[in-house]
């Protein structure tokens, strides 16, 4: 007769289960976590994080982007004078309502000729100095400049409304001008010079006409070569000595 306590060979034993004679609260517990390939899923799952580093990558390429490095390249490493010259609030009306955004006008020069201006828009002031910055940049214009401080020449310049004028003036001066002519002037690096303007106060066909009146400059070196002359002949025609001439010719640099 055999022994009720004996299990036979293959049969699980009392409290346990078939497979591999786990324990029954094992088991339970397998199943309501849905066993260690839905554990390994989870983990992948969980290393969604995964995706989370991959958009932080999308960032730090994005931050690679910036427009602070193109400017940088454009402008090749060296350092120019930013005006911020004027900044207005302008909204937008949607079906919701309206959208309030900001408009920056930014004037950019190297203080040694060249200086440009640009605009752009933004939800945010920051956002959008930045982009009429690296407008200015790309914008860029070199104009002529006498002893390195003053036009070569008087000039006007009309854009819409706005009439302006400039006029050349002698060491010490000062610059004469207003708000947004202003900022031009001072980031082209002119020191000396009388300016003024007609017709409108907005800045923009201020800065507008500003900047066709200094397209107009030439300077005597860039004359005598369109003309096939020296630069002597054109300054004697001016008056004064010989000894004169010589010294303002040796001084024309462009």
């Amino acid at each position: 007769m055999a022994d009720d306590k004996t299990t036979p060979e293959g049969a699980a034993k009392p409290g346990t289960t078939g497979e591999g004679n786990q324990p029954e609260a094992a088991v339970a517990a397998e199943a309501k976590t849905g066993g260690p390939e839905r554990q390994s899923r989870g983990g992948n799952r969980g290393g969604g994080g995964g995706r989370d580093n991959r958009g932080g990558g999308r960032d730090n390429r994005g931050g690679g982007r910036g427009r602070g490095g193109r400017g940088n390249n454009n402008d090749g490493g060296e350092e120019l004078v930013e005006k911020l010259v004027h900044i207005n609030r302008v909204s937008k009306t949607v079906k919701g309502g309206k959208r309030f955004g900001f408009a920056a006008l930014v004037v950019v020069g190297d203080g040694k000729g060249r200086a440009g201006f640009g605009k752009g828009k933004a939800r945010e002031v920051p956002e959008a100095i930045t982009k009429a910055t690296a407008a200015a940049k790309k914008n860029m214009v070199r104009v002529p400049l006498r002893e390195g401080r003053t036009l070569h020449h008087d000039g006007k310049g009309q854009f819409g409304a706005g009439n302006v004028t400039v006029r050349s003036a002698p060491a010490g001066t000062g610059i004469i001008a207003g708000g947004p002519m202003r900022a031009v002037f001072e980031s082209l690096g002119v020191s000396d010079v009388v300016t003024k303007s007609n017709g409108t106060a907005n800045p923009y066909n201020m800065i507008r006409a500003t900047f066709a009146a200094l397209a107009d400059q030439s300077s005597p070196k860039a004359v005598s070569q369109r003309r096939g002359k020296k630069v002597t002949d054109l300054l004697a025609r001016a008056g004064g000595s010989a000894a004169e001439v010589a010294a303002d010719a040796a001084a024309v640099t462009e």
